[in-house]
């Protein structure tokens, strides 16, 4: 039973979204971005005051389409790249963001990939001087009234065989609402965070794309999110799947894939929610 009553409100099109704008005035807002990116993850989160997060980066390039339709042309400047784990449609467009954007501080786990792409982009952050933030369950990153939690992993799941289940999964909370950004997470570490912590959601990023190795029921009914967001394209794994999609319907919440629906934009203001699609 959640604590927080948030209200939801869609907005049908581009013109309502302008019109909000012209009729109530911009306000300092807290916006998250799930980009459509094709078969991968990538969220932008841009929290009151313009503090500018980007979680993950997709496979290619093509987040720096996304970016570009969201930044303005001449303010080229990330304060955070994060990456939940080190997988191509994960990080691969991050090399592409790292070249063209100046990014703050770099965080992830530690663990590192293994692919000649992976030394590439290590290579990059090397080159640009980037700082490197490792961190783990238990640390933090707090700006003003916004607070970033992270769940997992702990040592255990840092280390774990599949490397999806290390993947770095974040709680944020800002105006009045919580969200969790889950990375390619399975059964094992959802379980994890059912039985540590207190996982009422009221936005979730669905694990791996809609995976049926993920979106377990045990979780879900923990986490009891309002809406939830798949990212993903065309594939050859099945996503979403139907189990996925069936329990996601089970718990309750209303589902937005970038398959369908494009980049979904989530603007929230004091417990208010409002959500459009491309």
């Amino acid at each position: 039973m959640k604590s927080l009553s948030l209200i939801f409100l869609v907005l049908i099109g581009f013109n309502l979204f302008v019109w909000y704008y012209v009729l109530t005035g911009e306000q300092d807002d807290l916006d998250i971005y799930f980009l459509d990116v094709g078969q991968g993850d990538s969220e932008l989160v841009i929290l009151p005051g313009d503090v500018r997060v980007l979680i993950d980066g997709g496979p290619d390039k093509s987040v720096l389409f996304e970016l570009s339709q969201i930044l303005p042309k001449t303010d080229r400047y990330i304060d955070l790249v994060v990456m939940t784990h080190a997988q191509l449609d994960h990080f691969g467009g991050l090399y592409d963001v790292v070249d063209r954007y100046k990014v703050g501080a770099f965080i992830s786990t530690g663990r590192e990939g293994e692919s000649e792409a992976w030394k590439e982009f290590e290579e990059l952050l090397q080159e640009k001087k980037i700082p490197v933030i490792l961190l783990g369950a238990g640390d933090g990153i707090r700006y003003k009234d916004s607070n970033f939690i992270v769940l997992s992993p702990d040592q255990a799941l840092l280390n774990n065989q599949e490397i999806n289940e290390s993947s770095l999964v974040v709680e944020l909370f800002s105006e009045g609402a919580k969200s969790l950004f889950t990375g390619d997470v399975g059964f094992e570490t959802e379980n994890f965070l059912a039985d540590t912590y207190d996982i009422d959601t009221d936005i979730l990023k669905v694990p791996h794309h809609g995976s049926r190795f993920s979106s377990g029921l045990n979780f879900l009914m923990e986490a009891t999110p309002a809406v939830s967001i798949i990212e993903v394209g065309k594939n050859s794994f099945g996503h979403p799947t139907e189990a996925a999609l069936s329990r996601l319907r089970s718990a309750g919440s209303s589902i937005y894939r970038t398959d369908e629906d494009g980049t979904v934009h989530l603007e929230i203001n004091d417990g208010v929610v409002l959500i459009s699609t491309d």
